[in-house]
């Protein structure tokens, strides 16, 4: 139950997959994994491993490194929302604030709102404001207003001049949007944020209105309030009930900010914990920290040994993804239950440990959310084509939009590798910890992607250090499957030579000699039967015997009668596989009994493969590798069985690696859970006719800055047009009929030398490109890119602005 079924070694070949002999978090381990179960693997140490250096400038720590990491990190939520949106923390806005006034006029005018009714407030209560008191002399008795005014004047003038300041105060309130200044940075701020605002203003006004005196509401207070109950028989007593009545209303202003500050909310919230505590210990938790769904099958003790470890520091993000994958294989297979709880109650969060034995990687470059298998890669910029629920909001990649394959495309030096191809493999480098993912990384040698301790295995072709080599064959065990795929990695991307005839010549040689030998041919073998060499196909067709393989002589007879004759697509071939028969590749390719190549059909459990090409020393060699493996890895994605984790193939060089049935290939990804991301320079390395289909292929495009405007073109087509609303402004010359306005328009025209106009306003939708071919081109900052997703539900996320420094 370590490894649920689903981290076990299953060989595809007849030696299976090979392992490193010591691997670094696991010091001497053996290179054949030991069987699933509860007791298949050996203690783990008693913390997650570390970075070898704290995390510095571009580098981030995994959650649960410092004490109360892991638990923030669990308890935080995670909002749905629209793909490409980083999820971890996320406030959904509201779509329907296209005009939003930005923070610097919105406070500049509440400002002026304000002075302005203080100024207002001056001239009235001042008495600067004539004829003021007209109204309340008409609706109250003559004799109130003598020189002795009774105590029911002096009620009425506070009503009078309080009903004046409450007007006042709700006109330059709706002037300056006070309502959405408290919105925006009281009411919709977090706690303890919000309370904390909330209670400065209403402290500063309360001290204003009712010990200020700068409003009449205070006086109108005192007015209507009994004297005898106010004012005492002593001095004494009378500043006494004042400071009284002046708390009472103090308590009565701060009510309102009190409300809009949430402060009930956040002292209950305070006395919850203490509450909680004095609960039974039975009672189901509510945070995922403490493992609310393994209590709700009565694993309790399971839980609890889970919720100490989290509690303890103990576990990390990794170790809770990969039990919660385990605890999701215990739902869908029970029989695996008493499994999960052994291993569970022994090991704590070392449990179902990936094959390796790690439970992190060495160092982190991006920030990573593994519940949701997120990796943030920037930010929506605020710009005016960006949705309001999307500005300044994180962006972020996931296998689920990853499954629709990536195509990147950008100069060398806008950021590809680093902001983009890295923490994508990193993401999924992690979620093969976890036993969600599967990874292999395609890179030129020296590529900074990772430490080798960062993989399970390194393969560098051409490097005699290297442990591990490639099946040239994909692990096939079909003459014809091997001689198609590696047909079309070799002359794939030659659009002269026919693809199906290259095909039927491998397959016509790689079936007698796999009958002969018991295996394909290694490269020089390959390369003298394609070279026609008699040699070769004589001794190859004395080792079948005609009447046992009638079919396979009439095979290499009709190779022997082709070989040699113009238009021979055997010559390009020969010439292709040359390429990997050089004293560099000595030893690589074996395909005897004792090789143990690995194999892309190996991705049906948790592998992180790193593949490093002798692209400076052997370009020809790097690219037709790229396409083997590109190949390799569509044909064995569609035709596996087990999908339950998502594998992804990431190209940081797909150069002259696209073919035609690779781009169709692409397409039938999305269905088997697995996903393609191609890194381009630019789209001149894809053959002209198969840029538009590569193009609308794959589901999610990112364009870097720096692209051309041809390139542009073809992006747009992609994306398509949109229906926006324009603004059109006519500017018409006034003619005036009368002398004085004519004086008047002479004089403006001659103190400014323009012509007197008045505009005439037309708004009209259009419709446009969503990114015009210019746009692309000359108008995407450096350090930035236009980001489209797709998932492979079909949702969709529209080509946006992305900061990918933020």
């Amino acid at each position: 139950m370590d490894s649920d079924g689903t981290q076990d070694t299953r060989g595809t070949r007849r030696h299976g997959v090979p392992r490193p002999s010591a691997p670094p978090s696991a010091p001497g381990r053996e290179a054949a994994l030991p069987p699933s179960g509860p007791a298949a693997y050996p203690p783990a140490p008693s913390l997650p491993p570390r970075p070898t250096h704290k995390p510095g400038a571009g580098q981030t720590a995994a959650p649960g490194t410092e004490a109360g990491g892991l638990l923030a990190w669990l308890v935080t939520p995670r909002a749905e929302a629209e793909p490409g949106l980083w999820r971890y923390g996320h406030r959904p806005r509201s779509q329907d604030a296209p005009d939003r006034v930005s923070d610097r006029a919105l406070l500049a005018g509440a400002v002026g709102a304000l002075l302005a009714a203080l100024l207002v407030w001056s001239l009235w209560d001042n008495n600067l404001v004539p004829h003021k008191n007209i109204l309340l002399e008409l609706v109250t008795p003559s004799d109130w207003w003598g020189l002795e005014q009774p105590r029911a004047a002096l009620t009425a003038r506070a009503v009078y001049d309080s009903l004046f300041a409450t007007l006042a105060l709700y006109y330059f309130g709706r002037v300056g949007n006070w309502k959405e200044v408290a919105q925006r940075y009281v009411i919709a701020r977090p706690q303890p944020s919000r309370a904390l605002r909330a209670a400065v203003l209403g402290a500063l006004v309360v001290w204003l209105v009712v010990w200020r005196e700068l409003l009449p509401y205070e006086r109108l207070a005192v007015s209507l309030t009994p004297s005898d109950w106010l004012f005492g028989p002593t001095d004494v007593s009378t500043v006494h009930r004042l400071r009284v009545f002046n708390t009472l209303l103090t308590l009565l202003g701060l009510w309102p900010f009190a409300v809009a500050g949430g402060w009930r909310g956040l002292l209950s919230g305070l006395r919850r914990p203490q509450a909680g505590a004095e609960t039974p210990r039975e009672a189901v938790a509510a945070t995922p920290a403490d493992w609310p769904e393994l209590r709700a099958l009565g694993q309790d003790a399971a839980a609890e040994r889970l919720a100490e470890d989290v509690r303890t520091g103990r576990m990390n993000d990794v170790d809770c993804a990969r039990i919660r994958r385990a605890w999701t294989s215990v739902v869908a297979s029970p029989s695996r239950l008493d499994a999960f709880s052994s291993a569970v109650l022994r090991e704590g969060a070392q449990a179902c440990a990936h094959p390796s034995g790690q439970r992190d990687l060495p160092a982190r470059t991006a920030v990573h959310d593994l519940l949701t298998s997120q990796v943030r890669i920037g930010r929506y910029a605020d710009a005016e084509r960006t949705p309001p629920a999307r500005r300044d909001v994180g962006a972020a990649v996931d296998p689920g939009t990853l499954g629709t394959s990536l195509l990147a495309v950008g100069p060398s030096g806008s950021g590809k590798t680093e902001r983009l191809v890295r923490p994508v493999a990193e993401s999924l480098a992690l979620q093969a910890l976890a036993g969600q993912a599967a990874l292999v990384v395609v890179s030129a040698a020296g590529t900074p992607l990772g430490t080798d301790q960062a993989y399970d295995i390194v393969v560098r072709p051409g490097d005699q250090t290297s442990e591990y080599d490639l099946d040239l064959y994909g692990g096939s065990e079909d003459p014809d499957e091997a001689a198609a795929l590696l047909a079309d990695a070799l002359v794939g991307d030659l659009g002269e030579v026919d693809l199906r005839r290259a095909g039927t010549i491998l397959a016509q040689l790689l079936g007698p000699f796999r009958t002969a030998h018991g295996r394909f041919p290694a490269v020089g073998e390959l390369r003298e039967l394609l070279d026609g060499v008699p040699t070769a196909l004589d001794g190859l067709r004395a080792m079948l015997d005609p009447e046992t393989h009638p079919a396979l002589h009439r095979e290499l007879d009709a190779r022997a009668r082709q070989a040699g004759l113009p238009g021979d697509p055997g010559i390009v071939l020969a010439d292709r596989i040359a390429c990997l028969d050089r004293p560099a590749f000595a030893g690589f390719f074996d395909t005897s009994p004792d090789a143990r190549p690995f194999t892309l059909r190996s991705l049906d459990h948790p592998l992180r493969v790193r593949v490093d090409l002798p692209e400076r020393a052997h370009p020809e060699a790097a690219q037709l590798l790229t396409r083997l493996l590109l190949v390799q890895f569509t044909a064995a994605m569609t035709a596996r069985q087990d999908r339950s984790l998502f594998a992804c193939l990431v190209l940081d060089d797909a150069t002259h690696a696209i073919t035609a049935e690779s781009v169709r290939s692409l397409r039938r990804l999305r269905q088997s859970n697995a996903g393609v991301l191609l890194n381009l320079r630019a789209l001149g390395d894809v053959p002209e006719q198969l840029r538009q289909p590569l193009l609308a292929a794959v589901g999610c495009h990112v364009a870097f800055s720096g692209v051309t405007t041809w390139e542009g073109a073809l992006f747009a087509q992609v994306w398509g047009t949109e229906w926006v609303e324009t603004t059109e402004i006519a500017k018409h010359t006034v003619f005036a009929d009368q002398p004085l306005t004519r004086l008047i328009h002479a004089v403006r025209k001659l103190g400014t030398g323009k012509p007197v106009t008045t505009d005439a306003v037309t708004v009209r939708k259009v419709e446009r490109e969503r990114w015009s071919a210019s746009e692309l081109a000359h108008g995407v900052p450096a350090g930035h890119a236009v980001l489209s997703l797709t998932t492979v539900q079909g949702e969709h996320a529209p080509p946006l602005l992305v900061d990918l420094r933020g």
